[in-house]
């Protein structure tokens, strides 16, 4: 069960590893993009591609669905990046239902776990396997593999390599179901452990208040998708721009903080401790480009601003 590309990772490593797949459950198709085109979801290519049944249920508790998941007779179920599921869903196989997260649980329990990873600075995070109950992410759980976050990594990247890696924990996980030797360890909870909530337009907003790094480390958690985001004000035009790359320099100075600095090859903003150097970003009805090759375009007053 799971939707996104990052299931289709282990979906193919369990694919490949000749386990039987009786069934792939997905989301529903929807329209998207400026066309409004029906979008099959990344789990549907797959099952399409390599033959394999497939259901896409509006309503996990429609007892047509429910009845088409027991004539399936799965005896275990594994979820990825799909929903909550309920009791009657969860409860159905022989061996339970395990879902693997992109955290070291219990923290980033939540919707963008490797989002909110990088945002807050992490140097490490991972994946878990847990056997899933009635509340998201809270389950007794099997198996944890740790990977170091890079320094100035994207969400993007280390989406990648956690999908490398969590392939292989539910392999390590499967094996540990099918020879009986499964022990689970129960989620602690106590009130410092931090949540990876859902992303929207507020969360993603640039505050131009914090320092250097942080922002920095929200353009990385944020790129390529959905981006991080402010708006550019400039002789009296203003776009909202989406900026996708950076590096950050620790320097006094005294200009404004928001400060647009531009050459005819380099963007700076000015934060409160330092310089944000954009490598990349995007325009409104332009595509993502380089800054240079932005900048071939575009020049800024000296009284460019980013709020």
């Amino acid at each position: 069960m799971g939707t996104p590309e990052f299931a289709v990772g282990i979906l193919d490593t369990i694919y490949k590893n000749n386990y039987e797949i009786v069934g792939v459950i997905t989301a529903a198709d929807k329209p998207a993009g400026r066309g409004q085109k029906i979008k099959y979801s990344a789990v549907k290519e797959y099952a399409l591609e390599h033959n394999l049944r497939l259901l896409q249920p509006t309503n996990l508790k429609d007892e047509t669905f429910l009845e088409e998941l027991r004539s399936l007779n799965a005896n275990l179920q594994i979820v990825v990046a799909f929903r909550m599921l309920p009791e009657v869903v969860w409860r159905m196989p022989k061996f339970g239902t395990f879902n693997l997260h992109a955290s070291l649980l219990p923290e980033y329990r939540g919707a963008a776990p490797i989002n909110w990873a990088i945002i807050n600075g992490e140097t490490k995070t991972g994946v878990t396997t847990f056997f899933i109950d009635d509340k998201i992410d809270t389950g007794a759980m099997i198996l944890s593999d740790v990977l170091a976050i890079g320094e100035n990594e994207s969400a993007g990247e280390l989406h990648d390599r956690l999908m490398v890696l969590g392939s292989g924990t539910v392999l390590k996980t499967l094996a540990l179901i099918e020879n009986g030797n499964v022990t689970t360890t129960i989620q602690p909870t106590n009130d410092d452990i931090k949540t990876a909530y859902k992303l929207n337009k507020d969360n993603c907003k640039i505050d131009f208040s914090k320092s250097g790094s942080e922002i920095h480390n929200l353009i990385r958690g944020l790129s390529p998708y959905p981006a991080a985001w402010c708006f550019i004000k400039d002789n009296g035009q203003e776009w909202n721009v989406k900026i996708y790359e950076t590096s950050f320099e620790k320097e006094a100075h005294q200009h404004q903080v928001g400060a647009l600095i531009s050459t005819k090859k380099e963007l700076k903003i000015a934060t409160k401790d330092g310089f944000l150097s954009i490598r990349s970003l995007q325009f409104p009805g332009k595509k993502r480009m380089l800054t240079h090759e932005l900048l071939n375009g575009i020049t800024f007053t000296e009284n460019a601003i980013a709020l």
